[in-house]
């Protein structure tokens, strides 16, 4: 019988432990630098949120010229499913981190847009609450032995059923389906972002996503907390009312 060389066996467990090493340091400095793009990004949309709500010269021109928040809209759209589909360029920096930002900057226009809308104790409110349900669920996320990864195809359908139910609301105005719609959807963002944070941790999870993708990583987690904050902003606004 064949005896492998101990010597042999050991160098191997070696480098089997420094490529593991290796590993690890990758994926830490893949998440120090996508939460890094992602507390920039809420930064900037909080900064223009504010500008918005609390400068009524602001406000009003976006208000009377409608079709720029329209524009942000399409924009929005478009350079998500640019980053989306498109690895070359989601991978070529800068032109990736440009798309991001020109992203950050048209979604923080229908964020401010749509809180002007409510009052301002409100927002503070839904802004507290999302601080708080966002760093519980990030901690969680990290500590948890239950992998969300597999999870993808379930919260999928949940949300085509949150859209059709989305829709129907619109058309049957109702306080309750208005109320519903909006503790569903939190509810929905809620998961996707555990599930969104397991898979940028990698390890021992089913699914993960690759440190190149440092920026698919941070529009998918900014993603999340923003339309968490504003169904939760919702939630609060009919609990008030």
């Amino acid at each position: 019988m064949y005896n492998q060389d101990p010597y042999s066996q050991a160098n191997a467990d070696y480098i089997g432990e420094l490529s593991s090493f290796s590993d690890v340091k990758i994926r830490h400095a893949f998440i120090r630098k996508t939460y890094s793009i992602v507390s920039l990004q809420v930064l900037i949309t909080v900064a223009i949120t504010a500008l918005i709500v609390f400068a009524e010269p602001v406000r009003g021109f976006f208000y009377s010229n409608a079709w720029i928040l329209w524009l942000a809209m399409i924009g929005t759209f478009v350079i998500m499913i640019v980053l989306a589909c498109c690895e070359s360029v989601n991978r070529k920096f800068p032109l990736n981190m440009i798309l991001l930002m020109v992203f950050t900057l048209l979604e923080s226009l229908l964020v401010g847009c749509i809180s002007a809308q409510y009052e301002t104790d409100t927002i503070f409110i839904a802004l507290a609450i999302t601080a708080v349900v966002v760093v519980g669920l990030t901690v969680f996320a990290f500590q948890t032995k239950i992998d969300f990864t597999g999870f993808g195809v379930y919260l999928f359908v949940f949300g085509l059923v949150l859209m059709v139910f989305g829709i129907i609301s619109l058309i049957w105005r109702s306080e309750v389906l208005n109320i519903l719609y909006a503790a569903f959807g939190a509810g929905l963002f809620s998961l996707y972002l555990v599930f969104d944070t397991q898979l940028m941790l990698g390890g021992k999870h089913k699914y993960s996503i690759s440190p190149e993708d440092y920026i698919m990583a941070a529009l998918n987690i900014y993603v999340d907390i923003i339309n968490l904050f504003l169904l939760i902003l919702r939630l609060v606004s009919a609990a008030k009312d």
